[in-house]
């Protein structure tokens, strides 16, 4: 009884929204989370597989046991619009058999609406038959449909033909970035340098703070907001972190005496550790390769360690300092509205 009241939820939802490109393809309906979450998990792992890292393999774990999770199924068909979470979405269904997927994740910041497009996936030997452009369509229509005043999707930089595909929809690329990741190593070496790595100074924060705000753009705090109580000085920041029993740490690096750059590690749990580094647009490469190297003889009881970064960014001192880049991603932005 319950599931079938939670099967109707999904089906008043879903219809309140009109998406025009739903009466034209009659193979495009709307995800079930009731019954579609396994079949999605199968098609995004194969999808996926060659560029699939561990935070892919955990979310597609996560998929499948909620999909035998009956009491968060129940939940998530009235929550659907309401948590960032991709619990709506659309599916390309041909005789019971899903070829395609899409994911609407909405966001809310600063009394804007915001929606990400996510696991664009079709079935390897179906490609090349529009699905994926209508899968697409059909998210921006329901966005739309919402009031969304912005609508965002994220794609590799090694895959023209998605790249391609969404310009043609109207999505212009906003930001670059690369996700970088190493293990903690106390032997880590790197070359002589004249940089002093020390505990930070509350003087340096201004300069802190400013190289933060360039590196980790208001633009992109939709979907990553900052936690700028991680990073300020003073007592009250200082309070926040007491009673949050956060343990997060910083390392200011100094070359010839004056203060070059900053990196804060901030633990996390089932996931790989993040750092964030503040570092000057130019001539900084010595101060990060003297800090990541630093962190990574600092925290040898921790699991990885990952930074995100802007794209082309100080490569060489990331390189250098033990860091492998796992994946660039263009983060693109409907810019006008595609029929």
């Amino acid at each position: 009884m319950r599931e079938a009241q939670a099967e109707q939820a999904i089906i008043i939802i879903m219809a309140a929204v009109t998406i025009p490109i739903l009466s034209q393809t009659p193979q495009l309906r709307p995800l079930n989370i009731l019954h579609d979450l396994p079949a999605v998990a199968d098609l995004v792992e194969t999808c996926f597989a060659d560029t699939m890292d561990a935070e892919g393999r955990r979310y597609v774990q996560q998929m499948r046991r909620a999909g035998q999770d009956h009491q968060f199924l129940r939940w998530a068909a009235t929550a659907v619009d309401s948590v960032s979470m991709p619990l709506s979405g659309y599916v390309w269904d041909e005789k019971g058999e899903i070829f395609g997927n899409v994911s609407l994740v909405p966001y809310r910041g600063e009394g804007r609406k915001y929606f990400l497009i996510a696991n664009v996936a079709v079935r390897p030997s179906e490609r090349r038959r529009g699905i994926g452009r209508a899968l697409t369509l059909a998210a921006m229509q329901h966005a739309r449909a919402r009031q969304a005043d912005e609508i965002w999707l994220h794609v590799r930089d090694d895959n023209p033909g998605a790249i391609l595909l969404y310009q043609g929809l109207g999505f212009r690329e906003r930001a670059r970035r690369t996700a970088w990741q190493a293990n903690p190593d106390r032997t880590a070496s790197s070359p002589e340098s004249d940089v002093t790595i020390a505990p930070r100074h509350a003087r340096d924060w201004p300069q802190q703070e400013d190289w933060l705000r360039r590196i980790y753009p208001d633009l992109m705090t939709w979907y990553q907001p900052m936690p700028w109580n991680l990073f300020r000085t003073g007592l009250w920041p200082d309070l926040y972190r007491f009673f949050a029993a956060n343990e997060t740490r910083h390392w200011a690096a100094y070359f010839n005496g004056a203060f070059s750059g900053m990196l804060t590690w901030q633990p996390a749990y089932g996931t790989s550790d993040r750092l964030w580094a503040a570092v000057p647009p130019e001539e900084g490469e010595r101060a990060l390769l003297a800090l990541l190297v630093h962190v990574r003889r600092s925290l040898t009881s921790r699991p990885t360690l990952a930074l995100d970064f802007p794209a082309g960014e100080y490569a060489v001192s990331m390189e250098a300092a033990g860091f492998r880049p796992y994946r660039t991603l263009l983060w693109m932005r409907a810019e006008a509205e595609t029929s």
